[in-house]
């Protein structure tokens, strides 16, 4: 990633976790100018994904959508697993979000099998993936799904001493655990 991309990017995170969001959307799409001018998709996918965070955040769905779509479109042909995987979580939260809870299990299925099949995955990665699903699961009253995938989750999140995420899961097992 060339330098003035990859302060572009770390500059938009940075204003992001500031709630400074107007100043994100700015440095993530100066990013995505800047890398679709050099052809690099390596820069193009993180600035597609950023600028696609900050389209949910403002509560611009269908925008967030297109964005994510077009980073998992590049990130299929990158060949990096864990990067695609992460996307296509991404996108599926966006599926969820807008109610499309079948495009959202197809993406949350292909993301599990990525992260399931990519030896570098870290239990953290593999819990943010397994916890959406489960949310979804439950949405959809597939209780015995969503029992094991919040279990699953609940248990991933302990391995990585992930204490919000713990608690999380296990405030969802307890409706079932009476």
């Amino acid at each position: 990633m060339s330098d003035s991309t990859q302060q572009l990017i770390q500059q938009a995170h940075l204003a992001r976790r500031e709630n400074r969001l107007p100043d994100a959307r700015r440095d993530f799409t100066e990013a995505d100018a800047c890398s679709r001018s050099s052809g690099n998709r390596g820069e193009l996918i993180p600035a597609l994904k950023g600028l696609g965070q900050i389209e949910r955040d403002l509560g611009n769905q269908e925008e967030a959508r297109r964005l994510y779509e077009e980073a998992v479109s590049l990130s299929r042909k990158e060949g990096d697993g864990i990067q695609l995987a992460h996307t296509i979580r991404h996108l599926g939260d966006v599926h969820q979000h807008e109610g499309h809870m079948e495009l959202a299990e197809c993406c949350y299925q292909e993301a599990l099998a990525l992260y399931r099949s990519e030896s570098q995955t870290s239990p953290l990665d593999l819990a943010n993936a397994v916890r959406p699903l489960a949310l979804l699961k439950e949405r959809t009253n597939d209780i015995g799904a969503a029992i094991t995938l919040w279990t699953e989750a609940r248990d991933l999140y302990a391995a990585t001493a992930v204490q919000a995420g713990f608690s999380e899961c296990s405030r969802h097992l307890s409706k079932w655990n009476r």
